[in-house]
């Protein structure tokens, strides 16, 4: 990958990293510790158990992932499908643990690092192949993450991307600018 490339590229992997982690938060911010917990069906599981999962699957994948497989001996994948024992505070942490490892790789991938040869379960990757799976990976639990909460939560609702009913006011504020984007976007991208 040239020089122009991976940079635009990583530029754009780090904003997609960093709103996927403002919408988790705002989604958590509206859940009471019970609604954290909460499973909208037996068999579904609660904004905690993906966020420890999301937790142990991305310090997994991303510490020391040039030099070991992102699949590391000491994870129990199947763990972080259980409920969550601790508090939220301890919750919070332990996803603060992968998502640090994450946002570390990311600022250390350059154009240097970018096609060189990881492996996650012994199947080779290059670093962008790897990252593009793991952002993908995220988005796919983020959905999921933002889906149960909507389920469980009591109450109002704060929209984390366009309320319905509100596109042309939306398009109306933002057309052009990169708060077109999201509704969180920072007021100073807006006109």
């Amino acid at each position: 990958m040239e020089n122009f490339g991976s940079t635009t590229w990583l530029d754009a992997m780090r904003e997609t990293v960093a709103s996927y982690r403002r919408m988790i938060d705002a989604t958590i911010a509206q859940l009471t510790d019970a609604e954290l917990h909460s499973r909208p069906a037996m068999d579904a599981n609660s904004v905690a158990i993906l966020l420890r999962h999301l937790g142990g699957n991305l310090h997994s994948r991303w510490t020391d992932f040039l030099t070991t497989d992102g699949e590391k001996p000491d994870r129990d994948r199947d763990a972080e499908f259980l409920d969550w024992d601790g508090d939220r505070q301890s919750l919070l942490e332990y996803f603060d643990r992968g998502w640090s490892a994450l946002v570390n790789a990311v600022d250390s991938i350059d154009a240097e690092n970018v096609g060189q040869t990881i492996h996650i379960r012994g199947e080779p990757h290059t670093v962008a192949q790897a990252l593009t799976r793991s952002v993908t990976h995220l988005t796919y639990h983020v959905g999921q993450i933002v889906m149960v909460a909507r389920m469980v939560h009591d109450g109002q609702w704060r929209w984390l991307t366009i309320a319905p009913g509100l596109s042309a006011d939306h398009n109306d504020r933002t057309w052009g600018t990169k708060a077109s984007r999201s509704v969180f976007a920072d007021e100073k991208d807006a006109k």
